[in-house]
Order: C-alpha cells, then structure tokens, then sequence
C-alpha cells in the first residue's frame, strides 16, 4: 500500500506537515503502551500479530460445519459490529453474488443493522424456504434494533428447526462474562466468540466480529490479518516518521482542518469499495466528532457521483480535501473493441481496456479538484485482496487513533450516540426515561 500526498501542497506547507510529527510519534508511542485518552479500548493496536493459529482454526471449524448445511447465514449486528465485515465481504465479492449464488460458501445477509418492519418482513419471508444460522453480535444483547431483530429470527429458527436444532445453528459473539446475550447464550448452549474488552466496536473487525462473518462468506481470514500484520509493522512506532505511512496521513489531515478543511471526502473508483468507505466514516466519525471538533467524514462512489455530487465538489464552498483510494490492478480485463459505425463516438478508445478509461478519469477528475481549490490525498492499493484489505483496514484504524489524539479528544468513546437512543426510549415509554421529553413539543 502506498501514501502519496504531494497534491495537498498547493494548500498546506510541507512544514506544516512536518509540524505535527512530533505530536504524531509521540501519539503512536502512547497507542502502544496504551496510554492517554481512552486507554482502557487500545487493544486493537497489536490485536493483529496476537491472533493465534488455534484461534483461526477454531473459527474455521465452526464455519465448516455448518457451510455445507447452509445456504444463507444472517449476520445480525449494528455500527461496528457489521460494517466491518460488510465492508470486507462486499468487496470482495461478485458484484452480482446475490443473483450467482456461490457454491463454495452460504450467502451472508445482514439485519439488525435497521428498524425496518418492511427489511424484517422480506427477509423472514425469504428465510422461510431457505437453509441458514445466524450470527449475532452484541456486546450488551441490549442494543435495540440488533435486540429486536434476534427476537424476531430467534422464534423463525427455532419454530422451523426445532429448539436442539436451532442451538447448532445460533452463533453468538458477546461479552465473555456479563450482559444480556451471554447470558442467554449460556443457558442456550450456543456457540460463542469472545468482543474483548479493550476493543470498542468499530476497531473490531479484526476480532471475531468480523472474522467470522468472512470467513462464512468464504475469504481468507488468515491472508486479511497477514495483511494487517504487515500493516501494524510498517505503522509501528520506532518507524521513522517519513516513512510511517499512518503517522504522515494523520499529520496531513490535521494540517489541512487547521487550514479550514473541515471535510474529508473519501472517494473510490471501484463500487466494491463503497462499505469500506461506510466502515471508514463511523471509524472517523464517532472516534473523531466532538468536544465539538473534527473532520466530517463524507463519501463518493466515482465516477458515479460526479454526476449528482461533482459540481458541488468542483465549486462548492472550500471546506474540502478528498483522499482516494486507488486500485492499482483490477481482476477482469474488457477491452473495448472497434464499431464499423462509431455513433456513440468512442472508436478512438477501441483496443484499450475499461480500467484506463477509470484511470484517466480518476486522474482527470484529480487534476480538475486540485484546480478548483480541493487538496487530494491517494492511497493506492495493489488489487482488491484480503491481503490488502487487512493493510488498508488496519491503516486507517492506526492513523485514526494517532489523528485523535493529536486533535486531543478521547478517540475510543462514542457518548453523543446515547442522546438519540434516550429520546427514542423516552418516546417508546421505557421506563426511567418519561423525564426526558416533558419539555418539547412533539408534533
């Protein structure tokens, strides 16, 4: 994986990149030693190279047992406890797995990750004339559209399996001691897998939470570590702050929010990328915003969006630098070929391939951005491969901790998502919550 930020230069110094170096190393040291802010939820800074053979094995035999009697398995999770395996498995993908099928390993749907009546129906009514288990992932087993949506599959799997059956068929990734669903998976008797503790939700898609779900989708879960192995080596601390790819990135972002560029714009040119930019916002997003501080983490699927989105980007107010994740090589290859008629025009593309039209169109759209005021940062990827994966993940993961700090807010907490959770109970009539709402109008 390569860093290029030369494009931000017309906009921020090189010095004043280089300012923030120093507060860089100093917050990557601290990740290390799991201290400052938010130290008790640092595990995911060595989680990769700490996966054990037997722990890969374990999650591997319980997939295996269960993949040939299957044909979908419902992941069932919300916020970080879905993003980062959808984020994996959709790019990794066919395009059209949905409609193919794949021989080799059970379809994998989410819920729980909404309060849709008409997501729940249409997926109970599918779930009714097909093989599946489920996946739920819950810290507490409280969280209420997770909560909601296990109660409802519960009864379906159980109702249609019957209830000894239906325990093979529940895999919960819970608390290892405390809360609702590892309660319940105790008295169920379910498989379980360990969230730890000093792992919060949306830096957990190295552990369990997203191992597993991989894993049903059939993808290499040992080449997605290796691969954030590989990562937290080239982002580790005694590496040389121009060469720490995760230390410059942070720097970057930080200068550029200090210069006014309030808006960070993660963009892709490939539609298998669009969960990992998804992934990628509640990772900034909920690590970075608050105390009233922090970059707004946008997204762009190009060049689809340059044509609903591009004007906005091109002349819009100037609050905006895009980073853009680059795919060095695709895995098809389309040559476009000579038309005796040439009406649409495009004969003088005949005999290049699709992706040179992307590439230019990326570069295009890079140089016209660039001329309109939007600093770009790029981030170029070999191919779309666990491997890589695992080093993009755990890149932005490392310089999302080392950016938090330097902004010096707590990048492990999330307290402004308890406000809407609280209305909705008080709206809903739980108990303990009545107080909240006697003040507002409610329409």
């Amino acid at each position: 994986m390569k860093l290029n930020i030369e494009k931000i230069y017309s906009f921020v110094s090189a010095k004043e990149v280089e300012n923030y170096s120093l507060d860089a190393k100093i917050a990557n040291v601290a990740l290390r030693k799991k201290q400052g802010k938010g130290s008790d939820f640092m595990g995911w800074v060595n989680l990769p190279s700490s996966i054990t053979d037997s722990e890969f094995s374990d999650i591997e035999a319980t997939v295996n047992s269960l993949k040939n009697k299957v044909e979908i398995v419902v992941i069932i999770g919300i916020g970080g406890s879905y993003l980062g395996a959808k984020a994996v498995i959709d790019a990794l993908s066919d395009n059209f797995a949905q409609l193919k099928g794949n021989k080799n390993a059970p379809l994998v749907l989410f819920a729980g990750q909404n309060i849709s009546e008409d997501y729940m129906f249409e997926l109970r009514e599918l779930l009714k004339t097909k093989e599946y288990a489920l996946v739920v992932i819950s810290k507490s087993g409280t969280t209420t559209e997770p909560a909601l949506a296990f109660r409802f599959l519960k009864h379906d799997i159980e109702q249609k399996y019957g209830k000894e059956e239906a325990r093979n068929r529940i895999i919960a990734i819970t608390d290892a001691s405390k809360g609702a669903l590892r309660t319940l998976a105790t008295q169920e008797g379910y498989k379980t897998y360990v969230i730890p503790d000093d792992v919060g939700g949306r830096f957990s898609v190295l552990t369990p939470v997203g191992l597993v779900p991989i894993a049903f989708a059939g993808f290499d879960i040992r080449k997605l570590v290796a691969g954030a192995v590989n990562m937290e080596n080239k982002t580790a601390p005694d590496v040389q702050f121009d060469q720490n790819i995760a230390e410059i990135y942070a720097a970057a972002r930080n200068a550029l929010y200090n210069r006014g560029k309030y808006i960070e714009i993660l963009v892709n040119y490939n539609p298998k990328l669009h969960f990992v930019a998804e992934w990628w916002k509640q990772l900034y997003g909920e690590s970075e915003g608050k105390e009233k501080k922090g970059i707004f983490p946008a997204s762009v699927d190009f060049s689809s969006d340059l044509h609903s989105m591009g004007q906005y980007i091109q002349e819009g107010i100037r609050v905006l630098f895009e980073t853009v994740i680059s795919v060095e090589n695709v895995n098809a290859t389309q040559v476009i070929e000579l038309e005796n008629n040439d009406l649409d025009g495009l004969n003088y593309l005949a005999g290049k391939r699709i992706d040179h039209v992307n590439k230019m169109a990326e570069l295009g759209t890079q140089i016209a951005h660039i001329q309109g005021g939007v600093p770009n940062i790029k981030i170029e990827i070999e191919s779309i491969n666990e491997f890589a994966l695992g080093e993009l993940l755990y890149f932005f993961e490392k310089a999302c901790g080392i950016s938090g700090a330097i902004l010096d807010v707590n990048p492990f907490d999330q307290p402004g998502v308890e406000a809407y959770k609280k209305n909705m109970f008080a709206l809903l009539g739980k108990k303990g919550y009545e107080h909240l709402l006697k003040n507002v109008k409610l329409k």
